[in-house]
């Protein structure tokens, strides 16, 4: 990952601190021995919005 990138990834992260809540990261112990894999969700809908695109639409409209 060249340096330009995780500076851009650095300054959406700090857009985005106060105003995304830290949504949990759940498994299922049913999938997991379903699938032979450990399963992780990542639980975006949680969000205040109850969405996902939350942080990318919040970090392109501040920038305009």
């Amino acid at each position: 990952m060249n340096s330009d990138f995780f500076k851009k990834i650095q300054q959406a992260a700090s857009r985005l601190e106060n105003l995304a809540h830290k949504t949990p990261v759940l498994t299922s112990s049913t999938l997991n021995q379903m699938l032979g894999a450990e399963v992780f969700f990542k639980c975006e809908n949680l969000q205040r919005v109850g969405a996902f695109k939350f942080r990318g639409a919040y970090n392109c409209i501040s920038q305009l």
